[in-house]
């Protein structure tokens, strides 16, 4: 479990630069009028240039990625239901997630915009693990009929 942990912590880091950066490039797309914003303006200046706040935003975006990989093997501790899998999952990437968003200002700095932050990642994070579940279900339907066919 441990090398599995450090194995996906490892590959999770430049999985979490690079959906990092698609991201801006979608919110550069929607937003910045034919521009690239590589980060949000107020964090450019905490930072008081691009390139350190770029380069900030990058490294957590890499330990965002981290903690998402590494805490996916909660998905194999078959002994855990289903229920526990979630919930432990769940208060750990939010745990990561949120003082991350804070930090590079992906929220506003106030009750209601990590209020509505956390809003919009739990509803994200409901929609995923939906999805995740029908694809699940599917293929273990699937493995059921192929099972069930070499029985006869």
């Amino acid at each position: 479990m441990k090398r599995k942990i450090l194995l996906r912590s490892i590959m999770g880091f430049p999985l979490g630069i690079a959906v990092g950066y698609i991201i801006t490039i979608f919110i550069s797309l929607i937003s910045a009028n034919g521009y690239y914003s590589p980060c949000v303006p107020e964090l450019t200046k905490i930072m008081d240039n691009e390139i350190n706040a770029v380069i900030l935003q990058a490294l957590l975006c890499g330990l965002l990625g981290t903690g998402f990989a590494a805490s996916s093997v909660i998905w194999e501790i078959e002994h855990w239901g289903i229920v526990k899998q979630t919930g432990i999952y769940f208060i750990i990437v939010s745990v990561i997630m949120m003082p991350i968003a804070y930090l590079t200002y992906w929220m506003e700095h106030s009750v209601i915009g990590f209020l509505s932050y956390f809003g919009i990642f739990a509803v994200i994070f409901i929609v995923t693990w939906i999805i995740q579940f029908i694809i699940s279900k599917h293929s273990i339907k699937k493995m059921n009929a192929n099972l069930y066919k070499t029985k006869k």
